[in-house]
């Protein structure tokens, strides 16, 4: 027989798991998740750090300048994933909404082709795994389901924004990437274009840029947290997918933008930030500086997302 709660005792248990959930966002490193179905989110502190670069690169026939150099402040504290959405994870707002993803998903092949993909079938070779993070999902479809979690939770679930994102990848540096200046140690810390990788054969068909010269033991995407975290707690921000970001992407920084906010735009927005590179693109575009931007409706088998959320401000 089920054991009868009585409305007094449940106050009592939704108290204490409200303290706890409470007292577990209360220090920079710790990990909560609202649910059971939540994505672990890991709280991160205030700070400030230098975002762009002066190095820039040449991409699909334009130029997508990191510059001007500006210090930027986080002011508040926020929660980000500890990893980037998963399957499983975006597996149950599909289920709980009958909401319906991007169909129309892209590959390279030399330029960008629709391949008639999504997200449950990413053109893997085979199925892709709970634990992977889910592609062929474009900005949209990622801020449904932020939408859906803040609604299931009453917290409020986001993207991380630009300056957010390259905030915890930086980790606390200013080198070309966050393990430092040599590209071959980047199989140590996530899921890169490396020597494995090129020797699939898509890569070989498709793919004219040098791999990185280590092997971090996928040929393809990875699990996640299949890699050590960084200082802030956080996997795979260098790597395994592209994220999407809350902003909408201006050709330069705005000098004027000094925090944490995502440059934003009423109606149409023509490109959104993308960020962190994946197991298929070449080595500087994991830098943490490198601006990737990308129509919000465009959905790829190498774009996922990882969420963002606001936490209590102290007084």
């Amino acid at each position: 027989m089920r054991p009868h709660l009585s409305r007094a005792m449940v106050l009592v248990l939704a108290a204490t798991l409200s303290a706890s959930v409470a007292q577990a966002q209360s220090n920079a490193g710790d990990v909560f998740t609202d649910c059971d179905d939540c994505p672990e989110m890991v709280v991160i502190p205030p700070g400030e750090f230098i975002m762009g670069s002066e190095r820039g690169e040449f991409v699909l026939n334009e130029t997508r300048p990191e510059t001007p150099v500006h210090k930027r402040t986080i002011r508040f504290a926020f929660a980000a994933g500890k990893t980037e959405v998963t399957n499983a994870q975006f597996a149950e707002f599909v289920n709980a909404t009958g909401y319906r993803p991007s169909t129309a998903c892209t590959k390279w092949r030399g330029e960008v082709v629709m391949f008639g993909g999504n997200w449950t079938d990413p053109d893997y070779g085979r199925p892709p795994q709970d634990n992977e993070p889910v592609v062929c999902v474009s900005w949209h479809d990622a801020k449904a389901y932020t939408l859906w979690l803040s609604g299931k939770t009453g917290e409020r679930y986001r993207l991380l924004s630009e300056a957010e994102w390259e905030y915890v990848a930086r980790d606390g540096t200013q080198t070309t990437w966050s393990w430092g200046e040599e590209s071959g140690y980047a199989c140590k810390t996530g899921n890169v274009f490396d020597r494995q990788a090129a020797q699939t054969d898509y890569a070989k068909e498709h793919a004219s840029w040098r791999p990185v010269n280590c092997d971090d033991g996928f040929g393809r995407v990875a699990p996640v947290g299949s890699f050590p975290a960084n200082g802030f707690g956080l996997h795979d921000l260098g790597g395994n997918v592209w994220e999407w970001n809350e902003d909408c992407s201006l050709w330069l920084y705005d000098e004027e933008d000094v925090d944490e906010r995502p440059n934003q735009v009423s109606g149409h927005c023509d490109r959104r930030s993308v960020k962190g590179g994946s197991w298929f693109s070449m080595i500087s575009r994991h830098r943490p500086a490198f601006r990737g931007r990308d129509p919000e409706n465009l959905a790829s088998h190498i774009f996922g997302f990882r969420v963002a959320r606001d936490l209590p401000r102290k007084p």
